[in-house]
């Protein structure tokens, strides 16, 4: 690497810092989106639960006001059922905006690292070059100078 390099590595730096706040904040939104589908599953399981053990099921005979309630709180959990399973499409939006963030910031890193990497080769082709031509120089200076030192045959 060269000075000359300094902005490209530091723009290779913003871009994986860049690439690892996309992925720190997908394993966030995933995380997130898990857990509120357990609470979602939670809910879903309490509700059934709540639902068998209907006063009026079966032979079991309850009071129109007791009835109510169990409906009342049925419906309420419902509710919180829907909003749940809106806080998750929420999330589970979330998760694929990271994603495709992500991929995104991933393909940018990968893109300065690859223009970094062809950067270095040319610069070794280019000195290979330099190299070659500074040897075949010397090479024909030699020859010049034991040409010039031979004995002449007449």
């Amino acid at each position: 690497m060269r000075n000359d390099d300094g902005p490209l590595l530091q723009l290779l730096e913003q871009s994986e810092t860049a690439r690892d706040a996309a992925r720190l904040r997908l394993l966030q939104a995933t995380d997130t989106a898990r857990r509120l589908q357990q609470q979602a599953e939670q809910l879903r399981c309490y509700r059934d639960d709540y639902r068998r053990r209907a006063p009026a099921l079966g032979e079991r005979g309850a009071s129109i006001e007791l009835v109510r309630c169990h409906r009342d709180f049925m419906a309420r959990l419902d509710q919180a059922i829907d909003q749940q399973r809106a806080q998750l499409d929420a999330a589970e939006q979330e998760c694929e905006a990271a994603r495709a963030q992500l991929v995104e910031r991933e393909m940018r890193a990968a893109a300065v690292g690859k223009l970094i990497e062809r950067r270095v080769a040319q610069r070794r082709q280019h000195d290979g070059r330099l190299e070659q031509r500074r040897h075949d120089e010397a090479a024909v200076h030699r020859a010049w100078a034991s040409a010039d030192t031979a004995p002449a045959d007449l």
